[in-house]
């Protein structure tokens, strides 16, 4: 367990970066709307892509190599691939999740006579001066601290709710339809995005990259993969804490559910504390807080890193994104892009990240596949491959977002 503790990282941020707006938003949106059935596609989505992230700690820990470079190793065409979605990512994620907690910052704790725009503004550079001088050894100390809280102010707030009961329903209440197409739209983005976008694989091998640069002491291949297990475990269990306080204090009450991120989240903070008691309203904002902010923190850095990752494996001859100072151009770039993104396209933003919706779902199935490629490739010797079990599991999740995939396609058009 010291050991575990000690390697604590790459599965550290992974669930730092997963419990944004898929869990905060989709999982207390799910408890609220449809009950405790929705633990079943939570807990599958967990579970059927699993080793779609575990293969990225995995191929990085035996080759030494981000996946990226797996990519690249199969052919130029799949970095390509790899690299497209990276770029829709770059111009909408960043810009989507700032927007939310920006919103979430204004709306929690009363800020008057600010806008949107200036307050992701402020949060881009307090966040791109944490990652600059504090670096990959400050984000993964830092978010101990961060997710400690978040852990904590949850834990608090189910006990509360299950403590308190179940909200006395309307009369007459009846079930949603699950499977209808309100319903099945619903699954589609909750699934798609549970625990996170399959891309993010890519994050956790550059986070792996930096683990082992910074380790005096490697760690076994068993040990790295059970620090990822247990951050991995925590986002699903994390999941689970935020579907259960959406049922318990909104399910059955009729209450109508904004579709707005920022104004969803303000209300669900309210209608807790309404449940449990004013008193509780500070420990229920700052972990609404705490879940945005880690998750804009991990997702800037882990854009940034693979941004420059890709761009070098796309541009060898240059030597420009190979520089130290290159992370730190990355990051100022990436928060000026997506703050223009902000300024510009605010009205817009649902039509972006609409777009980056379609392109993950896309291609989950395809980067999965991707994925399996790179860790049964001749790099990696055949005691370090995964299971067959684990394969087993890997083509069922393939088949399962691939059928998610054609069906949002079909919805579409």
């Amino acid at each position: 367990m010291k050991i575990l503790l000690k390697n604590l990282g790459p599965g550290l941020l992974f669930a730092s970066m997963a419990i944004g707006t898929s869990h905060l938003v989709l999982s207390t949106k799910a408890g609220a709307q449809y009950g405790w059935v929705m633990v079943i596609p939570i807990v599958l989505a967990n579970v059927l892509k699993y080793p779609f992230f575990e293969f990225g700690v995995r191929y990085t820990h035996v080759t030494q190599k981000s996946l990226i470079q797996g990519y690249l190793n199969l052919g130029k065409g799949y970095l390509w691939t790899y690299a497209v979605v990276t770029l829709v990512s770059t111009f909408t994620i960043l810009a989507a999740l700032y927007v939310v907690t920006a919103g979430l910052l204004i709306n929690l704790f009363q800020i008057s006579g600010i806008g949107v725009g200036i307050v992701s503004l402020g949060l881009f550079v307090f966040i791109s001066a944490l990652l600059i001088i504090g670096r990959y050894k400050f984000l993964e100390d830092s978010l101990k601290v961060v997710i400690s809280i978040l852990f904590l102010a949850l834990l608090i707030t189910t006990v509360l709710v299950l403590y308190k009961g179940s909200a006395e329903p309307v009369k007459n209440f009846q079930r949603p339809e699950i499977f209808n197409e309100i319903g099945i739209l619903f699954l589609i983005s909750l699934v798609g995005w549970m625990p996170t976008a399959v891309e993010a694989s890519g994050w956790v091998s550059m986070w792996s990259i930096e683990k082992l640069k910074a380790s005096k002491q490697k760690p076994t291949l068993k040990e790295a993969l059970g620090e990822f297990n247990l951050g991995y475990f925590l986002t699903a269990l994390l999941a689970i804490f935020f579907m259960i306080i959406g049922c318990m204090t909104l399910y059955g009450t009729g209450t109508e559910l904004s579709g707005n991120a920022v104004t969803f989240a303000d209300q669900v903070v309210n209608l807790f504390t309404a449940h449990i008691g004013n008193w509780a309203y500070l420990i229920i904002a700052i972990g609404a807080f705490a879940t945005m902010f880690s998750t804009c923190m991990t997702a800037h850095d882990a854009v940034s890193r693979v941004s420059l990752d890709v761009l070098g494996k796309l541009l060898p001859k240059s030597k420009a994104f190979s520089k130290k100072s290159s992370f730190a151009i990355t990051v100022l770039v990436l928060a000026f892009i997506n703050w223009i993104v902000i300024s510009a396209f605010s009205a817009n933003m649902g039509n972006l990240v609409a777009l980056a919706t379609f392109v993950s779902f896309v291609m989950a199935p395809i980067i999965g596949w991707m994925n399996l490629k790179t860790v049964m490739g001749h790099d990696i010797a055949k005691n370090f491959r995964p299971s067959k079990g684990l394969r087993v599991l890997t083509y069922l999740g393939i088949l399962f977002l691939s059928a998610f995939a054609l069906y949002y396609c079909w919805l579409i058009w």
